[in-house]
């Protein structure tokens, strides 16, 4: 045991001085859960294995602290002093001191981080997002509807022209969103400044058509840095402004990848895939870190929107009370996480604006669902006060049939869906998939039974059938 790092008890860690987290740790054979928490603190913050001479008072006052540890449940919690973190707000740099080495230490069997608590005066070090989804509703003029979207399928192998035409093909069947999947680059039988030059006539072509804005999320991540941003500034050069995002991997193309667009491109709507992200969250493996982390951080990062998972409904592995979670985790002003309640706003919770700002924000959320409408909160006053939301993005195995469903369980319209099989699956294509989904939403919208509104709309009627199946 490093006993410098136990500190039972201290309630002194709740005076904003201290990121807080909490683990789920499983100790090796033979070693006590309050033993191995010591440890974990240790490497996680200024220590080894071992006490070290060179220690000096100062760096003393670094060590981690382990406040609470749970014998039954075996979930300890730990308080990071804040100022240990890059004054840069490095993402990388928070996670390689939570989530980095202590993974690989043979005191544990399992070790899980579940959940972060960002204090009032570390937020204001960090980016957050500056491009919302408010921002893209402006855009696209769309007020009364999530933001309904494709993945295009297959995900390799079509030509630019061909990829563009599905893109066509979704926008002119009443489709507001799409974007490249997340392995899409600059393969050979798909260059990428050849593919966004067809996505930027066929887009033209698609408005021209139904006289209504499109937007084309295109994945700039690359193997450096260079060669990310000259992707980011040619799609910037064809395409009209608004009318894109930029899509990064970010488990794969790392928090720095993130942050680079983040900060080059603060207009421009930042979209973080988390392919990979399972190999760390899903609730079976003993070592990683969870979903509502991994959603949390990508706020604080800065991104427009993140994947959240589609709450039991589709095909992603997730209990439907976590996607949800982590869906408010990025809406909403004041959320509520697995063990810390975060307040995303550089002042005290205790502040009245804030307290009104919060109690408005529900009440607009929960009105806009029952209401089926979309209304805005604005916040626009309170922008040196609050860190801007991220919007949830929906994918893995929804169609138009679990439109319904997956809409009563998030209860917010404020999302983007992104359906890939769910649109190109359908019998007569694509544009009746886009259709279709335009449909099944519509009839949610009226409060309208499926089967009885497409009794009217044979795209959803041929859904129905289809997906039945």
């Amino acid at each position: 045991m490093q006993k410098e790092y136990l500190f039972l008890g201290d309630e002194s860690v709740h005076n904003d001085n201290y990121l807080l987290a909490a683990y789920h740790i499983i100790p090796a054979s033979g070693r006590s859960l309050v033993d191995v928490a010591t440890e974990v603190a240790a490497e996680s913050s200024t220590g080894s294995n071992l006490k070290v001479a060179s220690a000096t008072n100062y760096s003393l006052n670094l060590n981690a602290r382990v406040y609470d540890v749970n014998e039954q449940t075996g979930v300890v919690k730990i308080a990071f002093p804040w100022i240990i973190f890059d004054q840069g707000g490095n993402i990388q740099n928070i996670m390689t001191f939570l989530a980095g080495n202590i993974f690989g230490m043979s005191d544990i069997k399992g070790c899980k981080l579940l959940d972060i608590y960002f204090p009032t005066t570390m937020l204001s070090h960090y980016d957050g997002p500056s491009y919302t989804i408010d921002d893209m509703r402006e855009y696209l003029q769309l007020w009364d509807s999530p933001i309904l979207g494709t993945i295009i399928k297959p995900k390799i192998g079509l030509s630019p022209t061909e990829y563009a035409e599905v893109c066509f093909d979704f926008w002119v069947g009443g489709g507001h969103f799409v974007k490249n999947d997340e392995p899409q680059a600059n393969q050979y039988f798909s260059p990428f400044e050849k593919m966004v030059d067809a996505v930027s006539e066929a887009m033209q072509r698609a408005e021209q058509t139904t006289q209504s804005r499109k937007i084309h999320s295109f994945n700039v991540s690359a193997a450096d840095y260079d060669t990310m941003l000259k992707r980011c500034d040619y799609v910037i050069y064809k395409m009209n402004p608004g009318s894109f995002a930029f899509l990064v991997d970010g488990m794969t193309a790392g928090w720095s990848a993130v942050q680079t667009v983040r900060r080059k491109y603060p207009d421009i709507f930042l979209h973080f895939h988390r392919a990979g992200h399972g190999a760390y969250t899903r609730e079976e493996n003993p070592i990683g870190y969870s979903v509502e982390v991994l959603t949390k951080m990508a706020r604080l990062a800065g991104a427009s929107g993140v994947h959240t998972g589609t709450a039991g409904v589709g095909k992603m592995a997730g209990r439907s009370e976590v996607d949800i979670t982590s869906a408010y985790l990025a809406l909403k002003t004041k959320t509520e996480g697995p063990y810390f309640t975060q307040y995303w706003s550089h002042i005290q919770k205790d502040d009245s604006d804030l307290i009104d700002l919060i109690k408005r924000e529900d009440i607009v959320l929960h009105d806009s669902f029952k209401q089926r409408v979309w209304q805005k909160i604005d916040t626009s006053t309170d922008s040196w006060r609050v860190v801007k939301k991220t919007c949830p993005i929906v994918s893995g195995g929804l169609n138009p049939v679990l439109l319904p469903e997956f809409l009563e369980k998030i209860k917010t319209i404020d999302f983007i869906t992104t359906m890939g099989g769910g649109v190109h699956s359908h019998p007569q294509g694509t544009e009746a998939g886009a259709r279709a989904i335009i449909q099944a939403y519509d009839a949610w919208k009226q409060n309208v039974p499926l089967h009885e509104y497409a009794k009217e709309h044979k795209e959803l009627a041929s859904a129905i059938e289809f997906f039945g199946k």
